[in-house]
């Protein structure tokens, strides 16, 4: 199934039915009266988040969403019908923005969420609705109300514990791949990986998170280079990062310091999520290589630094239990800050 994680539709809710004009009329009834009903309400446009969506594919070649007007009003104080909603399944995670694409209408980030983008009209009143003691027998009846319409755009946030993020060629996919069933492209050249996977870690009977492996960011990918930086939003919602740097390269602490200048300028605060940097494809380094590349590399990020490799698996459970650690503790906070 193609990836997309954006896209822009019309919805329009439905218009209310018209109310009517309309008086009871039987034998040897000689002072009916009016009788006229309301008309029914349209139907509104909902967007709802269900399971088992990762795509918001749907929405590339149908754009355009319309509920059914309500149902006109009726002799017999009868009211029109109402119609039935229409809804937009999309994927948990699914932000709804304005058509200035800034606005931030709702966030869908748990399964069963819902919201209601376009409401539909009401009825309008029928002529028994303006009987009186002084007017007996009126002759007015209004339109139903216009539903809401609007442009509006749908973009995908992955819902993951845990996100992957390095250079291209990091090794980024060859580690979820090892770490979980997903089965990402995996070759030697730059760009591998086109759009985002999503991986299951099961550590043991009890534990287990969601990981993320986004497209290799390049110098510049904020302004566009590349493949732009348009992906972090996917490791946004993300506890903690994991920062791959390919041990082969001869500056390991530059391809640091690029990194972490794309987080800073993309913004929404990725530069300070907690971070996690592993070293890695320690199989393909000479012990000396090692040593030196990690000391530059403990320089540059102020911190620990972790010699894996995702190939052969060597330290992978010791990356995978602080990855572990960080999502419960951020678990913890958030369940404590719960009223």
């Amino acid at each position: 199934m193609k990836f997309l994680d954006e896209a822009k539709v019309w919805v329009k809710a439905g218009d209310g039915g018209d109310g009517v004009v309309a008086f009871r009329r039987e034998k040897f009834i000689e002072f009916g009266g009016p009788d006229g009903g309301n008309g029914g309400k349209g139907g509104d446009v909902v967007a709802e988040a269900v399971d088992g969506l990762n795509t918001l594919i749907d929405y590339r070649y149908t754009q355009h969403f319309k509920s059914r007007k309500g149902g006109n009003g009726a002799g017999s104080d009868r009211t029109g019908a109402g119609s039935d909603d229409v809804i937009l399944k999309v994927p948990v995670g699914t932000q709804i923005l304005a058509e200035d694409k800034e606005t931030l209408l709702a966030d869908l980030d748990e399964p069963g969420k819902r919201i209601v983008i376009a409401r539909g009209g009401d009825g309008g009143f029928g002529n028994a609705n303006y009987k009186t003691s002084t007017n007996r027998a009126p002759r007015r009846a209004d339109k139903g109300w216009p539903g809401e319409e609007r442009w509006i755009w749908l973009r995908l946030k992955l819902i993951a514990d845990a996100g992957l993020v390095g250079l291209p060629n990091a090794g980024k996919s060859t580690f979820l791949a090892a770490v979980s069933a997903a089965k990402p492209k995996i070759a030697d050249y730059p760009f591998t990986t086109l759009h985002p996977q999503l991986g299951v870690v099961r550590l043991n009977a009890t534990e287990e998170f969601v990981i993320a492996d986004i497209p290799g960011l390049i110098e510049g990918a904020h302004e566009g280079a590349g493949l732009g930086d348009r992906f972090l939003g996917h490791v946004e919602r993300c506890a903690v990062l994991l920062h791959l740097i390919d041990g082969t390269q001869a500056d390991p602490a530059g391809a640091y310091r690029t990194i972490r200048a794309e987080l800073a300028g993309y913004g929404h605060g990725l530069a300070e999520k907690p971070e996690i940097v592993a070293l890695n494809k320690a199989d393909a380094m000479t012990p000396q290589a090692r040593a030196s590349r990690v000391k530059a590399l403990e320089r540059a990020s102020g911190g620990r630094v972790l010699v894996i490799s995702g190939a052969t698996g060597d330290s992978v459970p010791e990356a995978l239990r602080a990855l572990a650690d960080t999502i419960h503790a951020r678990r913890l906070a958030e369940a404590e800050a719960l009223p």
